[in-house]
């Protein structure tokens, strides 16, 4: 297996399961030295456990990244553990299902507070660090398809996905001088705990009659004839982490299965 990460310093936030967990794994098996971030800290160090046993390095630790403190001490963890911050993944979000007339005020907070202003706190406080640190670094964001296509009834998830892309192309802008690369990976349907959310949202508002239905028809399209896995990122991941994706920055790839074509 190759090791194009060896040695890099690298902090995966909802890294407690689902996508964050399997890029993970796969980043620490390239070598990576992961801090496992994720709000739930028994989750995270179960998953640095995992790698450690594996044989990779890796540390848990709990985070709330709406919480700029939080943040702080994450990052500070990761410069402890590693002595400084090369990557970044931030990839912590939440989902929730409501028909568009029926979005309240505190479900646009819960959402955008987590999905949007989560990803600006950690991406201003990473790039801070890694200007200090004087030798760049790599930010990657998970956006969504739905960060490039609206979908009802998950406007407010919709609007927080292409905030991220805003983010991830004005960041790119703003600190390329710094060396500083910042893309972001748009997942389409993903078999995870977050779809299952998703899926029960449908059927709690009437919209779908039993479970999985709607994962079955987001997925009816998808050229390559499956929805994903989240293995199925690992390999974008990695390359985005590595010195292969130093010339490319500012950029939402949409890895679908040919869902989303643009």
């Amino acid at each position: 297996m190759s090791r194009d990460l060896e040695g890099r310093s690298i902090i995966v936030t909802g890294a407690g399961r689902g996508i964050g967990e399997t890029m993970a794994r796969g980043l620490a098996a390239q070598g990576g030295a992961l801090v496992i971030a994720d709000i739930n800290g028994e989750a995270a160090e179960a998953v640095a456990s995992g790698i450690r046993d594996s044989g990779g390095k890796a540390v848990g630790v709990s985070a709330d990244v709406s919480d700029r403190e939080s943040v702080k001490g994450m990052i500070a963890k990761a410069v402890e553990a590693n002595g400084r911050l090369d990557v970044i993944f931030n990839n912590a979000g939440i989902a929730q299902t409501k028909p568009f007339l029926s979005i309240s005020d505190e479900d646009w907070r819960r959402v955008m507070d987590v999905n949007g202003l989560g990803v600006l706190i950690c991406m201003q406080e990473a790039i801070r660090q890694m200007i200090a640190q004087g030798r760049g670094g790599k930010i990657i964001n998970t956006a969504s398809i739905a960060g490039k296509q609206g979908y009802e009834p998950l406007a407010h998830y919709s609007a927080s996905k292409f905030a991220v892309v805003a983010l991830t192309q004005a960041a790119a802008r703003a600190f390329g001088k710094d060396q500083i690369n910042v893309n972001a990976i748009c997942p389409g349907v993903v078999a995870t705990d977050m779809w299952k959310v998703i899926d029960k949202g449908f059927v709690d508002e009437g919209l779908t009659q039993r479970d999985n239905q709607a994962f079955e028809t987001f997925s009816a399209d998808i050229l390559l004839g499956r929805p994903s896995k989240s293995d199925d990122l690992v390999g974008v991941a990695c390359f985005l982490a590595s010195s292969a994706s130093d010339y490319m920055t500012g950029q939402s790839l949409v890895v679908d299965g040919g869902m989303v074509l643009i």
